[in-house]
């Protein structure tokens, strides 16, 4: 649920993907790149 929230940031351009909890990042990463916007994915 949180994972699927910061996605949403990260594709609205709210947060930046480096600024993800990083228990949070792997879930985030899959979620962008199932979306096809792995280029979001900035470390």
């Amino acid at each position: 649920m949180m994972a699927m929230f910061f996605a949403q940031r990260v594709i609205l351009n709210k947060t930046e993907f480096k600024a993800v909890p990083a228990s949070l990042q792997e879930g985030v990463k899959e979620i962008l790149i199932e979306s096809g916007l792995e280029f979001l994915i900035v470390e």
